[in-house]
């Protein structure tokens, strides 16, 4: 990524004033942010990892995804339960409030969690995910181990 950024800058040279285009630029709200996508996994545990998602990204140019996998066994029919959605979009409005960068929020539904994901993230997405200490492997855990398999960056956080 380093020797792309300084090919780039390399290559780029300053335009003259007489070759410069007088027409009007097109701005692009969020162009070229650093995308951080952070699964929800409980309330608490992902609050912690929005929090620290803030403070390692002070002063770069960053929107968090937070994205919630709600998962319907095979028998059920693969549809929303109305009290579940509300619940879900009121639990990520209430992280998305508590930290300054900027926020989008995903409600999925999957039969599976992994595919959930897997339906969601793009290819090399980077992955803030946060755990809690525990001698057995957490499913927060499972999770990283899976995401990373499938070609993202994962960062696991531990939290006590």
């Amino acid at each position: 990524m380093a020797e792309m950024t300084t090919r780039s800058r390399i290559e780029r040279r300053p335009i003259a004033a007489n070759e410069a285009s007088l027409e009007p630029v097109l701005q692009i709200d969020n162009a070229g942010a650093f995308e951080i996508i952070v699964p929800y996994t409980s309330p608490k545990v992902t609050a912690q990892v929005v929090e620290r998602a803030a403070a390692l990204s002070a002063g770069l140019n960053v929107i968090l995804k937070i994205v919630a996998v709600y998962v319907v066994p095979y028998p059920a029919e693969l549809r929303w339960p109305a009290a579940m959605e509300q619940h879900l979009t009121l639990r990520l409005a209430e992280l998305a409030e508590h930290t300054n960068l900027p926020v989008r929020t995903q409600i999925v539904l999957s039969r599976d969690r992994s595919e959930g994901f897997r339906q969601v993230l793009r290819p090399g997405s980077a992955v803030l995910l946060g755990s809690s200490r525990r001698f057995w492997r957490t499913r927060e855990e499972k999770l990283a181990r899976s995401l990373t398999r499938q070609g993202h960056q994962v960062s696991l956080i531990r939290f006590d």
